[in-house]
């Protein structure tokens, strides 16, 4: 090894030879530091919030196991009652979800349903026994009972976030999207819960309930397809381990809303699907949304 005093004398000359304009740039390229390009964009589901909204929506996914069903809490906590809203509570878990509620120091005002169910017994009935200042929600053209009968278009406002409501039906006649809102000051990237319209990879069956498979089809493909690709995806029911998806998933990975519309109908009419076991309890208690009038007190 050769001493390092040897080279003392060229450090000077090296030095000024680095200065000079007419150096040449190759050793400072090599050396700097390569920007690191940033992977692929793909279609995750993660969740986000707009700059105006990340301190006000709070958001949780529950989860039933019996029907597998999810139950979801959504709140505006930036406002000082904090008022909240929950989609398709079941009957079964309405301790677990009002418990919740209650250590998380939030009002609810909105008990709501995306369709009446026909595997499990809504939990909106029993909450307004539990809470008598909640109201529940289901569509208009459901046929059900319900405090509030929304439409397509109508908006639900807790504290000043909102939801929209999009018309989705064809799994059943009264089927409902609600769909985070698009406006400043709302979560971003947009949410919507879709019921059984839309399940991950698939979507709910079309044999009963007035269900008709040619408009689920359109449902799908103008109200949920027609979301920015971004958007998160929530169903009623998962029986795979998933828990959410987005617009751009589903519109290419659907293993039947990919599909054109005959070749859709066609899936949908060979599924032979067995007669859910809960339809002939579920559906009358849910036409009360569960059991609609709290009982009156002797």
């Amino acid at each position: 090894m050769v001493p390092l005093r040897l080279y003392r004398h060229l450090i000077p000359q090296l030095a000024a030879a680095a200065r000079s304009p007419s150096a040449p740039k190759v050793a400072a390229a090599c050396c700097a530091p390569r920007p690191i390009s940033p992977p692929p964009a793909l279609a995750m589901a993660a969740y986000g919030t707009g700059a105006c909204a990340d301190r006000r929506l709070l958001f949780r996914q529950l989860f039933e196991k019996e029907s597998s069903t999810y139950t979801y809490l959504l709140a505006d906590v930036g406002d000082p009652e904090k008022p909240a809203v929950l989609i398709d509570p079941v009957d079964r878990t309405v301790d677990r979800d009002l418990n919740l509620i209650k250590e998380l120091g939030l009002k609810l005002i909105y008990a709501m349903n995306t369709h009446v169910h026909a595997d499990h017994v809504t939990g909106t009935g029993l909450i307004k026994t539990k809470l008598p200042g909640a109201k529940s929600v289901i569509s208009k053209a459901s046929g059900a009972k319900a405090d509030h009968s929304v439409e397509h278009e109508d908006k639900i406002y807790f504290g000043k976030l909102f939801l929209e409501v999009r018309a989705t039906p064809g799994h059943t006649a009264g089927c409902m999207t609600y769909v985070t809102g698009d406006s400043d000051g709302q979560p971003s990237p947009r949410m919507a819960f879709t019921g059984d319209a839309l399940i991950i990879r698939a979507c709910g069956r079309t044999d009963f309930q007035g269900g008709s498979s040619d408009q689920l089809y359109q449902s799908v493909h103008s109200q949920i397809f027609t979301l920015p690709k971004d958007t998160l995806l929530y169903p009623a029911h998962d029986y795979k381990g998933f828990t959410v998806t987005t617009v751009e998933e589903e519109v290419t990975y659907n293993a039947r809303l990919s599909k054109d519309k005959e070749t859709f109908k066609t899936i949908m009419e060979n599924l032979n699907l067995s007669y859910p076991k809960m339809i002939d309890v579920a559906v009358p208690a849910n036409m009360v949304c569960g059991f609609q009038d709290p009982p009156s007190k002797v």
